[in-house]
């Protein structure tokens, strides 16, 4: 098993840099933040900074822990300009970073900028399209891609990613028909929300494994992954965490909360050793 912190949203700058250093010092895997331009929830008015910079900070202010958006919405950025982006991170930690994609959802944040949203379908085809373009800027020399949504011709991408042959690739999302086989396709790493309760990871990872077998993947390839929010008694964390590892999980993101998210990252550092001996 292992293990991560996650910091979000309405959070001081400050705050996020105690919960990135606490995740570096206290032995966690991986820490993360998340890509939005509004903040979720009732009120879309609250403090949120941008994922990508954010990355970039988190990858000077750490030295061991590897470093990711639990995910990126595609539809925010051209891939081409996401995979430079991404490839500058991964510069930046020393080959730390950890690539999270998902289709993106929230239709707000694209109707405040002028995004194009599109039907649920649409952005999965986007999303499929932006896993080969950036796979392929981060492996070829050239590349040229000739999509329903997405057209390059002759890109250069240097230099390449530092981690060879790319970042992990983490697909976010539970759709059964279509986010689980990009998933199968593309992905390294697959991330389902604590929403889903551990009977329900367990079915949706039986999904993926047969989306592997139609398209010709060990699924023992795709590590499964969920997200769950801290709770205050150390026995209810464990007992959360126990029961998705039991459904599959390989590895668990605890998410903090801004305002107490420096206490509870500190907490989840003094719980991690029992964390350990899960799974």
């Amino acid at each position: 098993m292992r293990y991560g912190l996650k910091l979000s949203q309405q959070a001081p700058i400050d705050e996020y840099r105690a919960v990135w250093r606490i995740a570096d010092d206290a032995g966690f895997d991986h820490v993360w933040n998340m890509d939005h331009f509004a903040t979720i929830g009732a009120d879309p008015s609250g403090d949120i900074f941008d994922a990508w910079t954010l990355l970039a900070a988190m990858a000077e202010t750490t030295t061991r822990v590897r470093i990711g958006c639990m995910v990126s919405g595609n539809t925010y950025r051209h891939p081409g300009v996401l995979a430079k982006q991404a490839v500058t991170v991964d510069h930046l930690s020393g080959g730390r970073l950890e690539f999270g994609l998902g289709a993106a959802w929230a239709e707000y944040e694209h109707t405040m900028f002028g995004l194009r949203f599109g039907t649920a379908g649409e952005r999965l085809d986007r999303l499929e399209e932006a896993c080969q373009i950036v796979r392929s800027l981060w492996t070829q020399e050239r590349t040229t891609f000739a999509g329903q949504h997405y057209t390059l011709d002759d890109a250069v991408a240097e230099p390449k990613p530092v981690q060879s042959p790319y970042p992990p690739i983490w697909i976010g999302g539970t759709g059964r028909k279509r986010t689980l086989r990009i998933t199968a396709l593309y992905a390294d790493v697959w991330n389902a929300t604590g929403d889903s309760s551990p009977d329900e990871f367990a079915e949706l990872s039986g999904v993926l494994d047969a989306h592997c077998a139609d398209v010709g993947r060990d699924p023992g390839q795709i590590r499964r992954t969920v997200q769950l929010r801290l709770r205050d008694r150390p026995d209810d964390v464990l007992a959360d965490v126990d029961s998705y590892a039991r459904a599959g999980a390989d590895d668990v993101v605890l998410i903090t909360r801004a305002g107490t998210a420096e206490a509870q990252a500190a907490a989840a550092a003094e719980l991690l050793p029992r964390l350990r001996d899960i799974g």
